[in-house]
């Protein structure tokens, strides 16, 4: 006696299997919404990256959450979030998007073209470092990659390690203070930072001489914890550490209220030093010289984007070791 199933000659779709035939075939613009949505943090910030109403993006994510079968996100008048599905999407189309550029990439290289997108991040405020040559790197990079876009992003170090080992970052330009075993690593160069003070602070005033450890163990500081590392505070010890902060821009706020002590990149304070508003205390005493390397994934899929942009930043820093050993 035959069963059902023998008789209709297939087994019957469950509902999930239904969702995912539709996902294989889902217009990738959705996916390109989701990925954005998530990148930015949320709809409202992504308006600016898609260049679309928030009424659009909502309904695109509301469309991929129906052709999917199930909650991406949290949103409304909840505090945007991933739910646990939305993380495991997500990270698909992390994937996704690796693999069409490698498409990309792969029908350039048939072409002799260089095609698709590069996304790159880097840590804030070093742009005006003298010792950083991504500036340069990026203008030979489009020189011979006219027709493939750079996305340059701006993060804090968690955010870019943790991209560039999920694929959201191809490479990353980041202070590095430990081993990472996790990483490729490319050494670039290093960022001078000096502890300052403001113009309204009581230290402003004394020359370097006058300011001993008695008065330094009076001080307040500030703990950068993104990059902070033990060699910043050996010298007076943590006890005095009464503010914290994430980012550079925000130490300098910090410092510039007269009450706290803080690290600030010495190409990144200049400004406010050429204009009277903070001076550098005990340079020799408090500098400290950070590594700045690039990291991206070992062993991961062939990108002929990310290939060029290592070969020019190569380029560049034997150049300027080049240039050093000459003593030009």
């Amino acid at each position: 006696m035959e069963s059902q199933l023998s008789q209709s000659g297939n087994v019957p779709k469950r509902a999930s299997d239904t969702a995912l035939s539709m996902a294989t075939a889902m217009d990738l613009k959705l996916f390109k919404v989701f990925k954005a949505v998530v990148e930015s943090g949320g709809f409202t910030a992504a308006q600016a990256e898609l260049n679309i109403g928030l009424a659009a993006i909502s309904k695109q994510i509301s469309d991929l959450e129906i052709r999917l079968g199930m909650r991406l996100c949290t949103r409304g008048r909840e505090k945007f979030g991933l739910t646990e599905q939305g993380k495991v999407i997500y990270q698909a189309s992390l994937d996704l998007f690796c693999a069409l550029d490698e498409f990309r990439g792969r029908l350039g290289n048939v072409r002799g073209e260089l095609l698709g997108d590069l996304n790159i991040a880097v840590i804030d405020n070093t742009c005006s470092d003298p010792n950083s040559p991504l500036i340069n790197v990026l203008q030979d990079w489009q020189a011979q990659a006219p027709k493939a876009r750079m996305r340059l992003s701006v993060a804090p170090l968690e955010e870019i390690e943790q991209g560039i080992l999920k694929g959201q970052f191809a490479a990353g330009i980041v202070p590095v203070y430990d081993d990472k075993y996790e990483f490729e690593v490319l050494p670039m160069y290093r960022e001078t930072s000096e502890l300052y003070c403001s113009h309204d602070h009581p230290l402003f005033a004394l020359d370097d001489a006058a300011i001993d450890d008695n008065l330094l163990s009076q001080a307040e500081y500030i703990d950068h914890v993104y990059a902070n590392h033990q060699e910043k505070f050996r010298p007076l010890g943590p006890r005095n550490i009464s503010a914290i902060a994430t980012q550079v821009e925000a130490v300098a706020m910090l410092v510039m209220t007269g009450r706290y002590l803080g690290h600030l990149p010495v190409h990144w304070a200049k400004i406010y030093v050429d204009r009277g508003q903070m001076r550098s205390i005990k340079a020799k005493r408090f500098r400290v010289n950070t590594p700045f390397k690039l990291l991206y994934r070992p062993n991961g899929r062939s990108n002929p984007l990310l290939d060029v942009f290592l070969q020019i930043m190569q380029q560049h820093l034997s150049d300027k070791v080049a240039v050093l050993a000459s003593g030009q």
